[in-house]
């Protein structure tokens, strides 16, 4: 389920209109939904742009972009460095807006790397929507994907309620990424009322499994040695679990983040606790939507502070949700992914 919440912080998310387009304008989401390919030119295309595009996660993203797309009788396709990679990112961002799309998504890895070629798409008229990872001082139209923060909160609950409040905490991720950094904050916000509960190190992963893998095998040497280890990126935990099923470490706490198949094996076996699952099927599959939308309705002006207009047809922030899983629901979670996939 979607939900639209008009109420995130963001500084480009609503514009001046005229009473006409207003009227019209409440009407976009059905229309983008109605998919009737009978509106579309030849040429229409939408990208989404993002860094490790091989990663699982980026491939279910696809996925999404790829059958909203067909369904709307249009071209899409995922570009992006195959690495962490935010100059790279940044490049495949304006050669995509170079060829003037329909539309752009973009999961934005660093908010000061990827911003300028943000504002030149717009500058150029071409629609840019953020997903998963946002840019908020950017001109991008709005922000689709899930609201971190609140992860953040589920997350560090778990690892609170897991540790019996008392603990030392290893956590992985890539700061300066606008999302993990969120998520961080979510955490920090469950930890700092906990005393007995401490950050030990924030591990740099610098999108690389092998760092993961290493650091985890130093830390475990130390003395004394972490309680847990979150991984705010998807492919950390999967290295955690690795190294403590090696060294036959047990009673340690582990929270993951996404839905990667060993993040989920490992949760059956028991080297983790729990992971976060996000939605970037569906992040991909409503930015199509949305932009086509918006394409087709031709937004009047794109470079308004929209946060200021609260009769705006676009909403500031499209929550697609989270869910935590765990042993108790694991097994279920893996069926309706494998019913799903059939259909």
């Amino acid at each position: 389920m979607v939900t639209l919440s008009l109420g995130t912080p963001g500084s480009h998310a609503g514009f001046g209109t005229s009473r006409a387009w207003r009227a019209i304008a409440a009407g976009m989401f059905i229309l983008g939904f109605a998919g009737c390919g009978s509106r579309h030119d030849a040429g229409e295309k939408y990208y989404l742009v993002s860094a490790n595009i091989k990663n699982a996660y980026w491939q279910a993203a696809g996925a999404g972009l790829v059958e909203a797309a067909r369904s709307l009788g249009v071209a899409a396709e995922l570009v992006g460095p195959e690495n962490y990679d935010p100059q790279a990112e940044a490049q495949a961002l304006r050669d995509a807006a170079a060829k003037e799309p329909a539309g752009i998504l973009i999961s934005v890895t660093d908010a000061n790397v990827i911003k300028p070629a943000i504002d030149e798409a717009i500058a150029k008229k071409v629609l840019v929507i953020t997903v998963d990872s946002d840019a908020p001082l950017s001109r991008r139209l709005t922000f689709i994907g899930t609201n971190n923060y609140q992860a953040g909160l589920m997350g560090g609950r778990v690892l609170a309620d897991k540790l019996h409040n008392k603990g030392n905490v290893v956590f992985y991720t890539m700061p300066g990424q606008p999302n993990l950094d969120e998520r961080l904050q979510g955490y920090k916000t469950v930890l700092g009322d906990r005393a007995q509960m401490k950050i030990m190190q924030i591990v740099d992963a610098k999108g690389d499994p092998g760092i993961a893998f290493d650091t985890t095998k130093q830390l475990l040497t130390k003395n004394p040695a972490p309680d847990a280890f979150v991984c705010l990126v998807s492919f950390a935990c999967p290295e955690v679990a690795d190294v403590l099923d090696r060294n036959k470490v047990s009673g340690k706490v582990v929270v993951a983040m996404d839905t990667d198949p060993n993040t989920l094996g490992w949760i059956q076996k028991g080297l983790i606790d729990a992971t976060i699952a996000q939605k970037p099927y569906t992040m991909s599959h409503y930015g199509v939507l949305m932009l086509d939308s918006l394409h087709h309705l031709k937004l009047p002006n794109l470079d308004m502070n929209w946060a200021e207009d609260t009769r705006s047809p676009v909403p500031m922030f499209v929550d697609t949700g989270a869910t935590l899983i765990d042993k108790n629901n694991v097994g279920s979670f893996l069926k309706t992914q494998t019913t799903a996939s059939k259909q």
